[in-house]
């Protein structure tokens, strides 16, 4: 490799500007996600209780992460190459598609620029070393769980649980904390949720929220430990009661509508990884 592409490889804003365009791709690939591992989800529950009342299925065609490819859900187009380029097709097809002219949601090209520019500004912020690659990892699980909780109100244990044990693993070298206080942020930040769970259900007779809600402040906490704990709780509170509120006023939003918490934690987790450690200096003083 010449010295001057060693040079240019090196720089922060080359960094910024590959880790923007693997995001956009990421981005393209959790939109995937996003719709297709609930329906996997359903698929799997669906053939459990099969099983437990001893019955059988129909045969139905495989269904993944992989296959079948991309396809409108109106006229069923197979989306092509050139159809899936982030944010670029969908300006290109000004949003609607080729085989039908049905329109294509805007969430789609903002889930890719929101992924691209979170992993651009993670480059920057980390530079060329091993906490950059967890930063990805985190930041990429954090919009794939934000937005199939808004959809489904679920947290697949499919990308919390694996994001738990990244967490701790990664903390085996002390990138984001040290490791005993990975290993009780972890403990803590489910048992925290769990107490509210059953203190408000023993209170009320109703549930405020579901396992999927622990698991995820569980992940966060073996990410960055116990002591940013109480900075996410305090984030996420703040951030889904002014939602909330926002959604009953402006929005008609029924009170008695379950709202997710589940992106709020996100929201607040994405917050800890960034400006974690400054924050809770500065909201909680000597903790």
């Amino acid at each position: 490799m010449s010295p001057q592409l060693t040079t240019l490889l090196t720089q922060p804003a080359c960094l910024a500007a590959l880790c923007l365009l693997l995001g956009l791709m990421v981005g393209s690939f959790l939109n995937v996600v996003i719709h297709r591992l609930p329906l996997m989800m359903q698929r799997e529950w669906e053939a459990q209780c099969a099983e437990l009342r001893e019955e059988t299925l129909a045969p139905q065609e495989t269904f993944n992460l992989a296959v079948p490819r991309s396809r409108c859900p109106k006229c069923g187009h197979a989306i092509s190459a050139l159809e899936n380029i982030p944010i670029i097709s969908w300006l290109v097809l000004r949003g609607r598609c080729r085989g039908c002219q049905a329109p294509i949601s805007p969430r789609y090209p903002l889930i890719e620029a929101l992924c691209g520019l979170l992993s651009a500004y993670a480059a920057w912020r980390f530079g060329y070393t091993p906490m950059l690659a967890g930063a990805l990892l985190f930041l990429w699980a954090m919009i794939a769980l934000t937005f199939i909780d808004f959809d489904t109100q679920l947290l697949p244990d499919d990308i919390t649980l694996p994001l738990l044990w990244l967490g701790l693993l990664f903390n085996l070298g002390g990138y984001f904390t040290d490791t005993g206080s990975a290993v009780i942020g972890a403990m803590a930040g489910y048992l925290a949720l769990w107490c509210v769970y059953w203190g408000f259900k023993l209170a009320t007779g109703k549930e405020g929220m579901g396992y999927g809600d622990f698991k995820l402040l569980a992940a966060i906490g073996a990410w960055f430990g116990w002591q940013l704990l109480p900075l996410v709780v305090l984030l996420s509170s703040v951030v889904g009661a002014v939602v909330g509120i926002s959604l009953i006023v402006f929005a008609r939003h029924g009170r008695n509508a379950p709202i997710p918490f589940g992106p709020y934690l996100a929201t607040a987790g994405v917050i800890a990884l960034f400006w974690g450690k400054s924050l809770n200096q500065l909201i909680l003083p000597g903790a």
